[in-house]
């Protein structure tokens, strides 16, 4: 049973004082790092904040669809507030309705990650890849989109540019997570690949289930990992235009997806046993070739 004392905590779990990341929080992409300017690395932080833990309460816990969509929607009712001007007894959304007033960011693309987040409660197939696409475009989108806000760089190029960034990213994610998706006990077998595809390729539920490779999987995976690495590269010019420390730091997320990539063809598309991950190793590699 969902109360109403679970709609009004919704917040508490967030601190404001630092950026909070749980070990089970694999992140191959770099959040507010130090190479950003000093100035923004708060308000990116609060951002990350917000979908870190709205997205959690999407996917963590033993909890009821129920209370997972009440979680969310307390967190609308926040933005709610925050659109109209109003006081909020959250600390957190009081800061980040204070950077949102500050750098003009728009509110659109928080209701779209909470809309996106929502759908992972009800929705565990996509029939094809514009169902994909669709999720994507509230999932990934909004955050590049914010930090070109935040950036002042906000312009239509701008925004194709990152759109393409972050749903390559978001693919390239889904990939390396098959196996997660699946088996997650928390929240039961979602499958990120279209399925007409794979159809047509002739992967069924049964092998991701068992993880049995073969040449129809490997195929259908280096089908999609081509995909998200066209999209890649047709939004790698953003990292040339962004200027200064803004634009290394786009650089080295596109470096990041890249060396994914390349680890996701390597493996030819065997997540199961090769999980493809960022290592120590890695950032010197991403940060040179961002470099130069």
């Amino acid at each position: 049973m969902v109360t109403d004392s679970d709609m009004f905590d919704v917040t508490k779990e967030i601190k404001v004082d630092k950026l909070k990341r749980s070990p089970a929080h694999y992140e191959n992409f770099p959040v507010a790092s130090m190479v950003l300017p000093k100035h923004l690395r708060k308000p990116i932080s609060l951002i990350y904040m917000f979908a870190r833990q709205a997205d959690d309460f999407a996917d963590e816990g033993r909890h009821r669809p129920a209370w997972r969509l009440t979680k969310l929607q307390g967190f609308k009712n926040e933005l709610d507030l925050i659109q109209n001007n109003a006081a909020t007894k959250s600390p957190f959304f009081t800061e980040l309705g204070m950077s949102i007033r500050k750098y003009e960011m728009p509110l659109a693309p928080f209701y779209d990650l909470l809309g996106a987040f929502s759908q992972d409660v009800t929705k565990a197939r996509y029939a094809n890849f514009f169902e994909l696409l669709d999720y994507c475009r509230r999932s990934a989108n909004p955050v590049g989109a914010l930090l070109l806000h935040l950036f002042g760089k906000a312009t239509p190029e701008n925004l194709i540019y990152s759109n393409k960034i972050c749903t390559a990213l978001q693919l390239i994610n889904f990939y390396q997570d098959v196996a997660i998706d699946f088996k997650n006990e928390f929240h039961k077998n979602r499958i990120y690949l279209c399925q007409d595809e794979m159809k047509k390729f002739g992967v069924t539920e049964a092998q991701i289930a068992s993880q049995h490779i073969n040449k129809h999987w490997e195929e259908f995976m280096l089908f999609n990992i081509a995909r998200a690495e066209a999209m890649l590269n047709e939004g790698k010019p953003l990292g040339r235009v962004l200027p200064g420390r803004i634009g290394l730091e786009m650089r080295m997320i596109i470096n990041s997806g890249e060396r994914v990539i390349v680890k996701l063809k390597n493996v030819r598309g065997d997540i199961y046993k090769h999980r493809p991950t960022l290592q120590a190793w890695d950032w010197p590699v991403i940060l040179l070739k961002a470099l130069l």
